[in-house]
C-alpha cells in the first residue's frame, strides 16, 4: 500500500507543505489520495467549525485529496494538555475505527503526526506508538536550518530501536546554493549514521500562500523520489 505516517523534530510548515505537494502529485498520476490528520492542536473557527489549517493547504493544492481528522482542539498545547483543557480523553481505539474506515478508499493514504514522534499524546502512549498502531512506516520531514545533526541522529535511531519502519527523509527548506558544510552534507551524514536514507529535499519557500500548486507538484517530481518513499513501483510516473 502507498501509506505513509508524516512526522518530524519540530512543529512548522514543513510537514504540511511536504504532505500538500505529495498527496497532490500523487491525485495528479491518478492516484486516489486521502490525508488523514488524527489530532490538531491549534485549530481556528472557519463558518462557524473548527478548521485545521494543514488540511486546509491540502484542500488548497489539490481540492481532489480527501481530508479526515478525528480530534480538533481550540489551544495549541501539547495534544495532551490541549485534549485535558477540554475535557478530552483521547482514545487510540476511536483513532484506529476512524482511519480503518476510510484507508481502503483511496490508493494512497497520508497520516499526519502533531510535534514529533515523542509528543505524548495521551497518558500512556507516544505519537511513535500511535504510527506502530496503525502499522505505518514514518517519513521523517525535517529542515536542515531548525533541526542540528543530533537531534536528527536521536530521533531517527529512536524508531528504528522501537522496531518502527521508516520510508525515508526528506529535506525541506533546503537553499540551492549554500557554502554551509552541515547543510551540504547532511543528506549523507543521515544515511552514514542510520539505517535510513535520504528520498528527497524541498527548496527553500518563502509563503506558502503564494506558492503555485503546479509549481509545488513540479517540486516533488524533480525532487522526491517517490518510489523510494513508498518502496513500491509507482508505474504512472511513466505512463
Amino acid at each position: 500500500m502507498l501509506d505513509v505516517f508524516v512526522t518530524g523534530s519540530e512543529n512548522s510548515y514543513g510537514k504540511a507543505l511536504v504532505t500538500a505537494g505529495i498527496a497532490a502529485t500523487m491525485q495528479s498520476l491518478g492516484y486516489s489520495t486521502g490525508v488523514y490528520k488524527p489530532i490538531h492542536a491549534g485549530s481556528f473557527q472557519r463558518n462557524g467549525q473548527l478548521a485545521v489549517p494543514d488540511l486546509l493547504y491540502v484542500k488548497h493544492v489539490d481540492n481532489n485529496v480527501k481530508t479526515y481528522y478525528s480530534y480538533l482542539f481550540r489551544n495549541k498545547d501539547l495534544p495532551m494538555v490541549a485534549a485535558a483543557k477540554e475535557g478530552v480523553t483521547i482514545s487510540f481505539d476511536k483513532i484506529f475505527e476512524d482511519y480503518t474506515s476510510v484507508r481502503e478508499k483511496f490508493d494512497c493514504f497520508f497520516v499526519c503526526g502533531t510535534d514529533g514522534i515523542a509528543t505524548p499524546i495521551n497518558g500512556n502512549l507516544l505519537e511513535i506508538d500511535l504510527a506502530r498502531l496503525l502499522n505505518l512506516p514514518l517519513l521523517f520531514v525535517i529542515s536542515p536550518f531548525i533541526s542540528n545533526l543530533n537531534d536528527i541522529l536521536i530521533m531517527i535511531n529512536h524508531a528504528s530501536v522501537r522496531s518502527v519502519k521508516i520510508s525515508g527523509v526528506i529535506l525541506f527548506d533546503c537553499p540551492y546554493r549554500t557554502d554551509d558544510e552541515n547543510i551540504k552534507n547532511l543528506p549523507k551524514l543521515i544515511e552514514r549514521y542510520t539505517d535510513t536514507r535520504v528520498v528527497g529535499a524541498f527548496p527553500q519557500v518563502k509563503s506558502l500562500a503564494n506558492l503555485n500548486p503546479n509549481d509545488l507538484i513540479s517540486y516533488v517530481l524533480s525532487g522526491v523520489n517517490l518510489e523510494n518513499l513508498f518502496n513500491a513501483k509507482i508505474a504512472k510516473l511513466s505512463a
